[in-house]
């Protein structure tokens, strides 16, 4: 069973910075990324880092985010840098997507719990 473990999340003011971490088992890393869902809303594609397609952003975040990997592939990182209100969401890590736009939540076949991000103004 795979399993997928996220932790870094917190509150913060405007324009500070938080770092996620997600566990990712090796039978998954090779497309992997990032999701947040805030309450009322769907799930946003945040980030997401694919062994054939490189790395893709959403455009709320470009330049403000980077996700990476630990060289052994087993941990994805999310560097979240000058946060906005708007930021605050759930913030869950995915991997095992199928074919098709990396944006797309079902196409991810596993998920972590979330971690929760809050920023204020």
């Amino acid at each position: 069973q795979v399993q997928l473990e996220e932790s870094g999340g917190g509150s913060v003011q405007a324009g500070g910075s938080l770092r996620l971490s997600c566990q990712v088992d090796r039978k998954v890393y090779s497309s992997a990324g990032w999701f947040r869902r805030a309450p009322g809303k769907e799930y946003e594609g945040v980030a997401a880092v694919d062994l054939n397609e490189g790395k893709s952003y959403g455009d709320s975040v470009k330049g403000r985010f980077t996700i990476s990997r630990s060289n052994d592939k087993n941990t994805l990182y999310l560097q979240m840098n000058r946060l906005k209100p708007e930021d605050t969401a759930m913030y869950y890590c995915a991997a095992g997507r199928r074919a098709g736009r990396w944006s797309d939540a079902e196409l991810y076949a596993y998920w972590g719990q979330g971690t929760q991000v809050t920023v204020s103004s």
